[in-house]
């Protein structure tokens, strides 16, 4: 019982009882080492193999099943009259979505200056990188002719025939490619000194070669860190407004149309509330599991945890608000055909869903994010984030399924059943995603050690000091 005590007392800091952002005893070597040997050592870990080849199987099985799609057509899915939209848009806006609280933490954190977010914010980006080209597969394979998805792109045709910009669907091209664009940038810059750091570490010739290749000429001089810092800076100023333009353009693929349900004002700031929500039980996800895995309780901390939990709330409670509003609002527009799709969401042929997404999204996380206890306690908030998520994607299904399944007339009402196909389209982006993820794992620096370091009492110290130390 002794030990528990003081390992909590360790945990915690005394002057701001808050946990700390950097378990104590924590060293600039310690911090180098820990992070260098996940990435150089000699000898993968058994279990990496295992969780890569049940991921790749994943992404096997996506390579099949848009073969297939490729060859037989968009027929294959459960997608009907009236339900064009099945699967393909919703996972499509749940990828986008989840890729939302990486920039959040690497570029609005940054801004803000909160030093809690220097060890999750590498892998928050990647995070990013990887579910935005999830995201990216669903428009082009869904638009039926894939080969031709380069007409999206405002080229010079012979025959003169540019884009329709009055069509979302371009809206979100420009969107997604500039939010990609920026996202793999910030996310190679920011790792450009550790690369250096691996280069210099690496025993290997290929090691040393490859990463000193990507290191750009990195030498750590004072020149090259003031490029760094203000290349780091722009960046975060760039990819700031994306993290409400990108979801908000998505959201006007529904919100521009005259269908009950989708012709709304609220969809914005929902679908950008709902995304950061999403994205932040996405990093749960992936942090607690590598922070188990690899030992990282000393740069992990209950910190970030308890921190990321509090931000789900706040998210939670606008998502949860968005709800009551669209409620709210069938009933006080006295529109019919609004108010019956209120109450076709709650009580319809598919209420289940709607009921299922109130629980996932509002009433478990929301009456349970409140306790510090659960906030910090690793198990549960695991399980909550597989929950937050599982919330966000039956929203979707909501807005997109349920939406379309009653039209103003009742003669062109339907209903839809995903094929097999679906589930595997979709399962198979789940293992692509991990694929990806636990490449960037095995080969590439998943926390940002020079950020880290900076978080250390050595280094507050060197900064108050200054030439003093040196000296």
């Amino acid at each position: 019982m002794a030990t528990s005590k003081v390992d909590l007392h360790d945990r915690i800091d005394p002057a701001t009882g808050e946990y700390r952002v950097v378990a104590p005893g924590q060293t600039f070597r310690s911090v180098t080492e820990k992070i260098t040997r996940i990435v150089l050592t000699p000898h993968t870990p058994l279990g990496w193999f295992g969780y890569f080849a049940v991921a790749g199987s994943g992404a096997t099985m996506l390579l099949v099943a848009v073969t297939w799609l490729f060859l037989r057509g968009v027929g294959i899915w459960g997608i009907t009259e009236p339900v064009a939209w099945g699967f393909a848009i919703i996972n499509f806006v749940w990828w986008i979505g989840i890729g939302h609280a990486g920039t959040l933490i690497s570029a609005i954190l940054l801004l803000f200056k909160q030093g809690w977010r220097n060890a999750i914010s590498r892998f928050a980006e990647a995070m990013t990188i990887f579910a935005v080209a999830c995201a990216g597969l669903f428009p082009l394979i869904h638009v039926g002719r894939p080969w031709l998805g380069y007409w999206l792109f405002p080229l010079p045709f012979t025959m003169t025939v540019w884009p329709q910009f009055r069509s979302p669907l371009l809206w979100d091209v420009f969107a997604v490619s500039t939010y990609a664009t920026i996202s793999v940038v910030f996310w190679y810059i920011g790792m450009v000194p550790d690369l250096g750091t691996f280069r210099d570490r690496s025993q290997s010739k290929l090691g040393q070669y490859v990463y000193g290749m990507l290191s750009l000429g990195w030498r750590g001089s004072a020149r090259h860190w003031m490029r760094y810092e203000t290349a780091s800076l722009l960046l975060a100023g760039l990819a700031t407004p994306l993290v409400l333009s990108v979801h908000t353009v998505i959201s006007f693929d529904f919100a521009v149309a005259v269908l009950p349900g989708w012709h709304t004002t609220v969809f914005p700031p929902l679908f950008v509330a709902g995304a950061i929500y999403s994205g932040f039980a996405m990093v749960l996800t992936l942090a607690i599991p590598l922070r188990k895995y690899y030992h990282l309780d000393a740069l992990v901390t209950e910190r970030h945890i308890d921190n990321m939990g509090k931000l789900m709330l706040v998210t939670g409670f606008i998502v949860a608000y968005g709800y009551a509003i669209e409620a709210f609002m069938g009933w006080y527009s006295a529109d019919h055909w609004e108010a019956f799709l209120v109450w076709n969401e709650m009580f319809g042929p598919m209420g289940w869903s709607y009921w299922m997404l109130i629980a996932t999204n509002v009433a478990i996380p929301l009456t349970t994010l409140w306790s510090r206890k659960l906030r910090t306690n690793m198990t549960y908030m695991f399980i909550l984030s597989i929950i937050v998520n599982t919330g966000m994607w039956m929203e979707r299904f909501v807005i997109v399924v349920v939406s379309l399944t009653r039209d103003f007339l009742p003669s062109s009402w339907g209903t839809y059943r995903p094929t097999k196909w679906d589930y595997m389209t979709f399962a198979g982006t789940l293992g692509f995603f991990t694929f990806l993820f636990l490449l960037f794992v095995r080969f590439l620096p998943m926390i940002p050690m020079n950020e880290v370091r900076m978080l250390l009492p050595s280094a507050k110290v060197r900064q108050k000091t200054g030439p003093e130390v040196v000296s």
